[in-house]
């Protein structure tokens, strides 16, 4: 039994390694084959660009709350999935069915 999922997955390798791959030049626009490269920008440009976005107080009450909202969901989706109630009527219902 062994020796013949060995078997398997050689060929399984060997047939995977002869697969064709898709088309990936197809994925390419003409527009996009024969653009120029991206222009660079000077540091001081982006720095002054990155220091206008900041995090203000407000970002991180919001950012706050929604760790409490996602905390609470997942102390919700810990407890039990069936309650008790449901339980004793299904384990009652198999023992009906043997």
């Amino acid at each position: 039994m062994l020796r013949l999922a060995a078997i398997f997955a050689i060929t399984a390798s060997l047939l995977a390694g002869c697969s064709d791959f898709p088309a990936l030049d197809a994925a390419i626009t003409p527009t996009a084959r024969h653009a120029g490269y991206p222009s660079l920008m000077p540091i001081d440009q982006l720095m002054t660009n990155a220091a206008e976005v900041q995090i203000t107080e407000e970002t991180a009450t919001t950012l706050q709350a929604r760790v409490s909202h996602l905390k609470a969901r997942a102390a919700r989706l810990r407890g039990p999935v069936v309650d008790g109630a449901s339980r004793a009527r299904m384990r009652a219902a198999m023992i009906r069915h043997r």
